[in-house]
């Protein structure tokens, strides 16, 4: 084990003490208290929204003065989904990375899922809820809540999975010396090596989210016009409507909240992860900062709740003599019913699992075999679109990620530029691309690349600035004394470094794509339908008819293609990955 490593572990585990300096209550104490009480008050407001009386369609005003409240709305949407996001990650990337029996199930499980678009999600999940609580709006936030996890987990999930099998040797040897039990492993060595990727993969999750706002807020389903007062649905109603000053103030709003969502939370946690970062110096990233940072640092309420928090939890989980006075017997005790739990869910998996492929079967039975034939055909026109905006969003991302994340000076100007930009609601912007490539004589079937290249490219980007924030100083401070010149450093350092997350930023971008296909490929503008020949342009179609089984039938061809690529693509290159350039 070498010293390096040793160094590291004391640096983290030494951060994790409670703190001894008396604690003192400053000015930013207050402000945290009006702060949380004015965040009560808004979310009373938006209890009030829930609980409401249910109305088939809500008329939604376009006066601008309007969109502060539809902007908190759907910002409170986006927090709640992200909060489930991110305890759905931990759960089911931790359950994969450290069961081999459920990863065989878990991991192709994820790759059908991220595979199946907004679309497929939304019926059943709108008929379900909106008549369990047919009373309130219970039922349609729950739906456009789900519908934004759906556009937010999976790169987080593929992400913190991917860095827990990419943990390094010599740093679960260094575990094992400390005897480490499973809490202090995971706490102190796993979560934070996937630290960095994970924050950088939430905010493009968060963005995710946003991208498909607009069909999360305001989607029809047959003769049912299912629509929530929020950013999304006034975004809907004015591209239907052509309403350019409306679109305009929607666009305003939405750069405000993503500013704010920037200033008070992504600039602090992406600085506050840097403390992950494994290497003996940490000279790079001293001008990395963040002033509410700094302000919550001084915060002696914070102090003082983080201090109580740690010290029950290393009671609780990583305290040797808490450990002593458990005996041997009452262990295994515990761990007999868990065992039986886990078993009891993969039985209760596999019973849903044959309940619905018997429901599909009856379902799909009407679809001829001519349909199939089509579909087939359609995905892989589909296919070579998705294909088409990856490879073309990777030739700019990926030098413009490295020189993003291996300058601080970069990071800290460019991050809420390309957080608005990976946010911003690319539907808007469908139709003047459309009519550019109209002029320039490009049809949809070429133009639909590009509109999905507006969704696809910042998975890519910003697992590729993660990756490069990632590479240790003293590597760089090597190959500077090697004398390396960039064609070097980029051969024998960046490229092997980031790989990993280039990685990731493929299969999340891929997955993003055949995603946006669903509104690239069928776009509605002023009562006019845009449409070229695709899986996206079918799916589509098939909801906005309440076609079922034409909208499960292309659902499954699509996540037929995507488990197939990702299995004979994707996986040989993250055991090339985990095997050649884990650092």
């Amino acid at each position: 084990m070498s010293n390096h490593v040793t160094k590291i572990f004391h640096k983290i585990w030494g951060g994790f003490a409670i703190p001894h300096k008396p604690i003192r209550f400053r000015w930013i104490d207050f402000l945290l208290v009006l702060g949380i009480a004015g965040l009560f008050y808004g979310f009373i407001s938006v209890e009030k929204e829930w609980t409401g009386v249910w109305y088939p369609a809500v008329e939604i005003d376009l006066n601008p003065w309007n969109l502060p409240k539809y902007t908190f709305f759907s910002m409170v949407r986006g927090i709640i989904a992200y909060g489930l996001s991110l305890a759905f990650t931990l759960a089911y990337g931790y359950w994969a990375a450290k069961d081999k029996m459920a990863e065989k199930v878990l991991v192709p499980l994820l790759d059908i899922l991220q595979s199946i678009p907004v679309l497929g999600f939304m019926p059943g999940l709108a008929l379900t809820f909106v008549g369990l609580f047919h009373q309130s709006n219970i039922g349609l936030e729950l739906t456009a809540i789900i519908m934004i996890f759906t556009g937010q987990v999976w790169n987080m999930t593929l992400s913190f999975y991917h860095s827990l099998c990419s943990v390094p040797t010599d740093m679960r040897e260094a575990a094992k010396t400390f005897r480490f039990n499973w809490w202090q492993t995971s706490n102190w060595v796993e979560v934070p090596y996937a630290a960095i990727g994970l924050v950088w993969n939430s905010m493009m999750s968060m963005s995710g989210g946003w991208f498909f706002l607009m069909i999360s807020e305001a989607f029809v389903l047959g003769h049912n016009d299912f629509r929530l007062p929020g950013l999304g649905s006034y975004m809907s109603i004015a591209v239907n409507q052509g309403n350019f000053p409306a679109m305009v103030y929607a666009i305003i709003a939405m750069i405000v909240m993503i500013v704010f969502l920037d200033i008070f939370l992504w600039r602090p946690v992406a600085v506050w992860s840097q403390k992950f970062k494994i290497e003996e110096t940490g000279q790079q990233f001293a001008t990395s900062s963040s002033f509410i940072l700094n302000l919550l640092k001084k915060a002696g309420l914070l102090q003082y709740t983080e201090g109580i928090f740690i010290y029950l939890i290393d009671v609780i989980a990583g305290n040797p003599s808490f450990k002593k006075k458990v005996q041997v017997k009452n262990i295994r005790k515990i761990q007999f019913p868990f065992r039986i739990f886990v078993w009891t869910i993969y039985a209760a998996f596999i019973g849903l699992f044959g309940f619905g492929c018997w429901k599909l079967y009856h379902m799909l039975q009407i679809l001829p075999l001519s349909s199939w034939g089509c579909l087939l055909w359609y995905g892989c026109l589909t296919l070579s679109r998705v294909l088409s905006a990856v490879a073309i969003g990777t030739l700019w991302t990926l030098p413009i990620g490295l020189a993003i994340g291996l300058s601080p000076k970069l990071s800290r100007i460019l991050q809420p530029v390309i957080q608005i930009a990976a946010s911003f609601p690319a539907p808007m912007l469908f139709i003047p691309i459309i009519i550019i490539l109209k002029t320039a004589g490009i049809g949809l079937g070429y133009g639909s690349i590009a509109l999905m290249l507006l969704g696809t490219q910042w998975y890519i980007l910003f697992n590729v600035i993660a990756g490069a924030m990632s590479i240790p100083t003293d590597l760089k401070e090597a190959s500077n004394l090697y004398k390396m010149n960039l064609c070097q450093k980029l051969k024998n350092l960046y490229i092997p470094a980031v790989f990993p997350f280039l990685i990731t930023g493929w299969v999340t971008a891929t997955g993003g794509a055949w995603n946006a296909s669903i509104i690239a490929e069928y776009a509605v503008f002023r009562g006019h339908t845009l449409t070229t020949s695709g899986l996206g342009a079918i799916i589509s179609h098939a909801a906005e008819k309440a076609d079922f089984a034409m909208l499960t039938g292309a659902v499954l061809t699509m996540s037929a293609f995507v488990v197939v690529f990702n299995r004979l693509v994707w996986r040989s290159l993250y055991n090339t990955a985990q095997k050649r350039y884990t650092l």
